[in-house]
């Protein structure tokens, strides 16, 4: 088999592999990813239009919440963004 017909056969599926959708994730899977990052409930939401965003809202999270929660989304295909809220006290 030439080497050319063999990347012919071999790119399409190569490609097709970085063309997955993103996948919605439940509230409650992402409620147990938050809570084994050292988080709490609601602190994790996937953005329901842009479903590869995972949106992290949490006041100052540590550097090790920040890689536990980057570690999950990459492994997931989603993309973390880090919102920095500051939530009034009362």
């Amino acid at each position: 088999m030439s080497v050319r017909l063999l990347i012919c056969r071999v790119a399409p599926l190569i490609l097709s592999a970085c063309a997955t959708p993103a996948r919605m994730h439940d509230q409650a899977t992402l409620n147990s990813v938050a809570l084994g990052c050292g988080l709490t409930y609601g602190e994790l939401i996937q953005d329901e239009e842009q479903k590869r965003l995972l949106l992290l809202i949490h006041d100052s999270p540590s550097a090790e919440q920040r890689v536990c929660v980057t570690k999950w989304a990459r492994k997931n295909g989603l993309k973390p963004v880090f919102l920095h809220m500051q939530f009034p006290e009362g």
